[in-house]
C-alpha cells in the first residue's frame, strides 16, 4: 500500500519568479474548476509543504479518460523553493547526468548491476544541487570536456528533476497529455514529470 502522486516540476523558474508563478498557476487551475482554495493535508506527503489545493468540481478534465474518474483523488500540493525532487520512496540520487555542452553521460547508478549511488560520480553533483538549493548558483565540472556547467543545465535521468516550483497531484489519476500541455503554455515554461510513491 502507500499514496501515489503525479508531479509536474518546472526547471526553469528563478526562486524569485517561483511564488509570483505558484500564485498564478492556482489562480488558473481553480478557474478552470480544477482546484478550489480550500486546504487539507489529508493524503499530502510532499516535501516541504503538508497540505494541498483540494479537488474542484471538473478535475476529471485533467486526467486520462472517464474510465479512471470514478474516486475522488487528493489535493494538489504546490512547493515553492529551490530543491531537487525524485519519483518516490527510497530514491535521493539521478541515475544519471548528461553534459549539456558535450552530451556525455555520467553514471551514477549502473542498473541492473547496482542500486545504489556511485559515491564518488554523485558527490560533484550533491554538492553542486546544495549550493544551487543555499544561494541559486551552483556548477559541476563535466569529467570528460571539463566545462563547468550550472547544475540546472544537466540533464538528469528520469524520476529526477531540480525546479523551484513543483505541483504534487496526490492520489490523482494519470494526468492526460494535453492537460500537461496546457499546464506548460499556462506556465510559461519547461517542465519535467513523474510520478511516485510514498
Amino acid at each position: 500500500m502507500g499514496d501515489y502522486f503525479e508531479r509536474i516540476v518546472d526547471v526553469e523558474a528563478t526562486g524569485e519568479e517561483a511564488g509570483p508563478l505558484a500564485e498564478r498557476m492556482v489562480d488558473w487551475l481553480v478557474s478552470e474548476g480544477l482546484i478550489t482554495r480550500e486546504m487539507s493535508g489529508e493524503g499530502v506527503y510532499s516535501t516541504t509543504v503538508d497540505e494541498g489545493y483540494e479537488p474542484g468540481r471538473d478535475w476529471a478534465r485533467a486526467v486520462q479518460g472517464s474510465a479512471e474518474t470514478w474516486w475522488q483523488p487528493g489535493p494538489v500540493a504546490v512547493l515553492v523553493g529551490r530543491e531537487y525532487h525524485v519519483g518516490g520512496q527510497g530514491q535521493d540520487e539521478a541515475a544519471s547526468a548528461t553534459c549539456p555542452r558535450c552530451d556525455a553521460k555520467t553514471v551514477i547508478i549502473d542498473y541492473p548491476e547496482k542500486f545504489e549511488a556511485d559515491e564518488e560520480a554523485w558527490r560533484p553533483f550533491r554538492e553542486g544541487i546544495a549550493a544551487w538549493t543555499e544561494t541559486g548558483e551552483g556548477s559541476v565540472a563535466c569529467p570528460v570536456c571539463g566545462a563547468s556547467v550550472p547544475v540546472t543545465e544537466w540533464r538528469f535521468g528520469s524520476g529526477f528533476a531540480l525546479g523551484a516550483l513543483a505541483f504534487d497531484f496526490w492520489g490523482w489519476p494519470p494526468l492526460s497529455d494535453s492537460f500537461l500541455a496546457e499546464f506548460r503554455r499556462e506556465l510559461g515554461h519547461r517542465t519535467e514529470e513523474h510520478s511516485g510513491k510514498f
